[in-house]
């Protein structure tokens, strides 16, 4: 089937004016409110604020899991998790279960989708979609692939090209600058072509790491000198584009695959990464496309991580998979004009199940709710991650984010099921109002109930204890 679709897309798009470029650029686990431009008073992001004040920024975008590879599958699937087979994240170091999870053959990613139509695909940094042969990258739809395929914390750390490792033992400090190094060669070798370009850093996921050229710059510890050296790859992208004259054709969206975790920022939000308050959920999106995309807009209708597929295909003029639900949306007109959301609703997972549903307004915690890792306010000693990478020893030890140091808000009513919560004035998620609204509860319970229908029960995968 893909053959023949990519045999007429080709034969769509062989002729007629150039096509342009999609750069999605994903940040792991950075913090709704770890930049300038979403509130930051600590981190100077100077590139990201720039990139936001040239294009478009959305204050209500959710990913559709509070950790990484879920919303990574929704990224290239366009599908809810539970729709596209991946609810839970591949470990090759947590077990035989969590070591074979992987992208399932029969999902079509959007970079199958984008070659078929006669685009040059690259990917740089962490895929997370599987790390076995036939899982790979440059078996799922990219022409080049280098980065390491999972978390830069989980063993063993190595470095991909395509399928082959090229680098064990990792040096970490250096990743963020070689991965822009490879995004932006990967721009000028193909810029005379349309291309999908997906960079998908390793910062600020633990453990920090940076180059010397940042080391200690940002005045707010490892954590803040990741994120700056992350802002400094955006703008070297950015730069790239325009010193190869095609920055005017070219869609840059920025954005990160879950809420922040210890040592970054949630911007006064509830929970953190794994929690199913809008901490875990609400993440930084910001796209670019001078001509396209006016400057400064901002808009606060909700938007998910699987809008960014149909939006890509949608700016490049290819037409969207036909044979299967697609969750995500085009969100152009959010970008570009006052339009609504094109959602009734957005649903969260809450691993394998779902668990929340929300619109512009109300926010229905249908499960209880998950509070996110556990936080450790007092220790008498530094705290060091017992999941350290192997080969190297991990740099700055314990300069390493601490779990006193929460990124979210720890106050409001004791989690538990069917709350509800008026996120337009209680952004927070302080006090449960289910018991004043009860229409609310019941207009959003239904609409959870008629999506949970196609949720499949899975049962969790066991993971291994890391020693």
């Amino acid at each position: 089937m893909l053959r023949i679709v990519a045999f007429l897309l080709f034969a769509c798009f062989a002729f007629g004016e150039d096509r342009p470029n999609v750069v999605i650029i994903l940040a792991d686990d950075l913090g709704f409110g770890d930049l300038g431009c979403y509130g930051s008073r600590t981190i100077q992001t100077p590139h990201l604020d720039q990139m936001a004040k040239e294009g478009a920024r959305l204050t209500q975008f959710d990913c559709p899991a509070p950790f990484c590879a879920p919303t990574r599958a929704s990224l290239m699937t366009g599908r809810y998790p539970f729709r596209c087979g991946m609810t839970q994240n591949p470990a090759p170091d947590g077990g035989p279960e969590a070591d074979a999870l992987g992208l399932p053959k029969s999902e079509i990613t959007l970079a199958q989708w984008m070659k078929s139509a006669g685009y040059a695909t690259g990917m740089v940094g962490k895929w997370h979609l599987g790390h076995k042969a036939g899982w790979l990258p440059t078996e799922r739809g990219f022409d080049e692939y280098f980065g390491i395929p999972y978390s830069n914390d989980m063993r063993p750390v190595q470095v991909l090209e395509g399928t082959k490792v090229v680098e064990y033992p990792v040096v970490q400090a250096t990743l963020t600058r070689r991965y822009t190094e490879r995004a932006t060669a990967f721009i000028e070798r193909n810029r005379q072509r349309p291309f999908f370009l997906y960079l998908a850093q390793a910062m600020p996921h633990k453990p920090l790491a940076v180059s010397e050229a940042f080391y200690k710059k940002s005045g707010a510890g490892l954590y803040g000198d990741a994120v700056m050296e992350l802002d400094w790859s955006v703008g070297q992208v950015l730069t790239k584009l325009k010193e190869v004259g095609i920055d005017d054709r070219t869609l840059v969206m920025f954005s990160s695959d879950n809420g922040a975790t210890f040592g970054g920022s949630t911007g006064g939000l509830r929970g953190m990464k794994g929690s199913t308050y809008e901490g875990g959920y609400r993440v930084p999106m910001i796209a670019r496309w001078p001509g396209r995309i006016g400057a400064g807009h901002v808009s606060e209708q909700p938007a998910v991580m699987m809008d960014l597929f149909v939006t890509s295909l949608k700016a490049a003029g290819i037409p969207a998979p036909a044979d299967r639900v697609l969750d995500g949306r085009d969100i152009m007109p959010l970008l570009t004009s006052d339009a609504k959301s094109p959602h009734g609703g957005i649903f969260g997972h809450k691993q394998t199940k779902l668990a929340t549903v929300r619109d512009a307004r109300w926010k229905l915690h249908v499960l209880s709710p998950g509070i996110g890792l556990a936080s450790v306010n007092q220790r008498s000693e530094k705290y060091v991650d017992p999941r350290r990478p192997d080969g190297v020893s991990l740099l700055a030890p314990y300069e390493q984010a601490q779990t006193s140091e929460h990124p979210g808000v720890q106050t409001g009513d004791e989690p538990k099921a069917m709350q509800l919560f008026d996120l337009q004035n209680d952004p927070v998620e302080q006090r449960d109002v289910a018991g004043a609204h009860p229409e609310e509860v019941k207009r959003l319970k239904a609409l959870f109930d008629a999506m949970n229908q196609d949720v499949p029960v899975v049962e969790e995968v066991k993971r291994v204890p890391i020693k």
